[in-house]
């Protein structure tokens, strides 16, 4: 053994010392090593050997003193404390270089050291290293502690290799709550939501209590009301319903799902004492477009005495955004300021701007930021196409380009509306055609969207008529309705039966879709025709929505219905538009009875025209604003071809600007033209 030891393990030694090796090895070798592994004699631990008896022993001579110094190879307790080191250092090559040696020599560092390893594996994306460490702490015999296989499994579950991570867990001896925790949250974020909900039920019958964590995550895998009743169920029974991270929770599943009230009542139970949880009930109802009752919220927030975080800020936009409350948002970028430079709520800050009409202010926020990425991009492109301003916006896209940023799904679908807005085919064809060669991205139903759009409002309704047979998915609604909007425009009788049918059958109470089939057919004189889709439309119960407009003055919404005569200034609303509409027939203003026929919003006579919401809300702007401030108006219908020549020479008339937001797109009329270049 000692030969064999010393030929092949220290071939380097100096052959001064070979003389007295064996004197050295002598009296070790009185020892009893009966039974024991001949691995004891693999090199650290028989140099650890060697030094105890050089340092007790009294054959301790200068050569042998002089022998174990000259070697410098490090001990097992140095050895351990470098790849401590290196692991906190996190130097992955020198890291699994030490490792590698200990898998050799079958020594083994804390659970907490290998779980640093473990950090940085997952830090660096080392899946190859990663599995060396799994490997080596489950090897020789070797018994990993729960905390350190729990940290395995979330390695896993952050390379997403889910089945590698069940697998382990399925191995464990001792499951704790952060064990099925780490599996239930892997659940929830995959497509394997069912997964989640059912890994719930099996940790409840081991006996392990979930805790908040737990339902913060299983809550996220609930589809549809019946499962989350079941889980708000289960949590009341443990106690947690008043835990801040279970509460904000339930508030956040329960406003994707379109529950608000269910969120409100979640939110009223207790006092809240949270911010989280003010921030995740203002969220719900911003993100569903119910902005009054976000701000409202927002109000009661600051009147107990809570300062506004980033989350606030950006949710209070997105309530102005919806609302298009310029004014409002102007002061809520006060307290964005305080928050220097942050990138989430300046991207907010530019899409409430772009929404609202207000591209100048939107600019001057996008020059002004220091980063930049691919949503502040396309949120600035998007803003510009759809304020009218397509040129710009394609030359803002090309600046994108330039700096380095890649363009995703969003962007080109801005590039691809501002074509379509402004009759740019060739351009528009180009950017649809190439998107994949380009930019690695696949065309979806949207493109193909603004591709119909794009040839119908060309009149090339049989290359859109085309482009809609060779999609890769079914047209929806929307992409039927655009041909349906095209064939109205050129009146192409046949493809609009053909496209009202179909969106029929896609969506049989859509109102929109009897109106405008109607209209065609009254303007080609189809009397009966038109009598028919009425009947239609009354048998069904199916109802128009109505043209409704509002303004904000002084931080109060005002809006305005046709017919409807229950604002306290109406009278003097009504004395206003007269003297107008007077005033502009002297300008050569003729009301257009063809809009009466195609019945946008109800009208049944010319006389109706007058009272169009738009120009309500425009005359009330009128009388409430300062002259030659801008008059911000927004529409829940699109706005009709009358109303658009009444704003154009209005405004040119007024010597001010007037801005119409409906929901295709927004026109700002200045000097008796609009910004859509009367193509909408």
């Amino acid at each position: 053994m000692c030969g064999r030891f010393w030929n092949i393990q220290f071939p380097f030694l100096h052959s001064r010392f070979k003389t007295n090796w064996y004197s050295i090895m002598k009296p070790i070798s009185i020892f009893n090593f009966h039974g024991m592994p001949s691995q004891i004699f693999e090199p650290l631990v028989s140099l650890s050997l060697l030094r105890i008896h050089l340092q007790r022993s009294s054959f301790c001579s200068a050569a042998a003193m002089e022998w174990r110094i000259g070697l410098n190879i490090p001990s097992a307790n140095q050895l351990i404390n470098a790849f401590s080191s290196y692991c906190y250092q996190r130097d992955l090559d020198k890291a699994m270089k030490a490792l590698d040696f200990m898998q050799k020599h079958r020594i083994w560092a804390d659970s907490v050291t290998y779980a640093e390893l473990i950090k940085c594996c997952i830090a660096r994306g080392a899946i190859i290293q990663g599995k060396q460490v799994h490997q080596h702490v489950f090897s020789n015999g070797y018994e990993p502690k729960t905390f350190l296989i729990n940290t395995l499994v979330n390695m896993y579950v952050k390379f997403n290799m889910l089945d590698e991570a069940q697998a382990l867990f399925d191995q464990m001896p001792e499951r704790n709550v952060v064990s099925w925790t780490t599996m239930i949250a892997a659940y929830s974020n995959s497509e394997f939501s069912q997964k989640a909900l059912e890994m719930l039920i099996q940790m409840l019958r081991d006996g392990v209590r979930p805790n908040m964590y737990t339902y913060s995550s299983v809550l996220r895998a609930c589809k549809g009301s019946c499962n989350l009743a079941q889980v708000h169920c289960s949590i009341i029974k443990v106690g947690l319903e008043s835990d801040v991270f279970v509460r904000s929770a339930l508030i956040d599943i329960y406003s994707k799902w379109g529950e608000l009230q269910a969120a409100l009542c979640v939110f009223n139970e207790m006092v809240t004492g949270d911010l989280v949880v003010w921030n995740s009930i203002i969220g719900g109802f911003a993100q569903n477009s119910d902005g009054d009752e976000a701000l409202n919220l927002f109000k009661r927030m600051k009147s107990f005495g809570f300062c506004a975080d980033q989350s606030t800020l950006t949710s209070v936009l997105r309530a102005c955004t919806s609302l298009a409350l310029l004014e409002l948002g102007r002061q809520v970028h006060v307290h964005v300021i305080k928050f220097d430079q942050d990138l989430v709520l300046n991207n907010a800050l530019l899409d409430m701007y772009c929404k609202c009409g207000s591209l100048h202010d939107a600019n001057c926020t996008f020059n002004r930021m220091v980063e930049k990425d691919v949503i502040s991009w396309s949120t600035m492109i998007i803003g510009f196409a759809q304020n009218g301003y397509s040129r710009k916006a394609l030359e803002l896209f090309k600046a994108m380009r330039v700096s380095g940023t890649k363009p995703n799904y969003i962007t080109i679908l801005g590039v691809m509306f501002a074509c379509s807005h402004a009759g740019l085919v060739e351009d528009g064809q180009y950017y649809f055609r190439s998107m994949k060669k380009l930019f690695g991205i696949d065309p979806g139903r949207e493109h193909y969207g603004c591709m119909v759009d794009l040839l119908g409002r060309a009149g090339k309704l049989e290359e859109a008529m085309k482009l809609i047979h060779e999609m890769d998915c079914e047209p929806d609604a929307v992409i039927w309705r655009t041909l349906l909007g095209a064939c109205g425009v050129h009146r192409n009788m046949d493809l609009a039966e053909c496209a009202a049918k179909q969106i029929l059958k896609l969506d049989p109470d859509d109102a929109g879709t009897y109106i405008l089939l109607s209209n065609i057919y009254a303007n080609s004189q189809r009397w009966k025709d038109v009598a028919q889709v009425r009947g239609s439309m009354r048998d069904g119960g199916i109802k128009k929505e109505p043209g409704c407009s509002w303004i904000e003055i002084n931080k109060q919404i005002h809006a305005f219905i046709l017919g409807d005569k229950s604002h306290p200034q109406i009278d003097e609303i009504s004395s206003k538009l007269n003297q107008v509409i007077w005033r502009l027939k002297e300008m050569g203003y003729v009301p257009d009875t063809n809009f009466v026929l195609q019945d946008l919003e109800g009208e049944q006579s010319e006389s109706s025209l007058l009272y169009h919401s738009e120009k309500l809300a425009i005359m009330f702007g009128m009388v409430s604003l300062p002259k030659k401030k801008t008059i911000r108006i927004r529409k829940n219908l699109r706005i009709c071809g009358d109303c658009h020549v009444f704003a154009k020479l209005l405004a040119k008339m007024e010597n001010r600007c007037i801005v119409i937001r409906d929901p295709i797109r927004y026109h700002h009329f200045h000097d008796g033209a609009c910004s859509c270049g009367d193509y909408w």
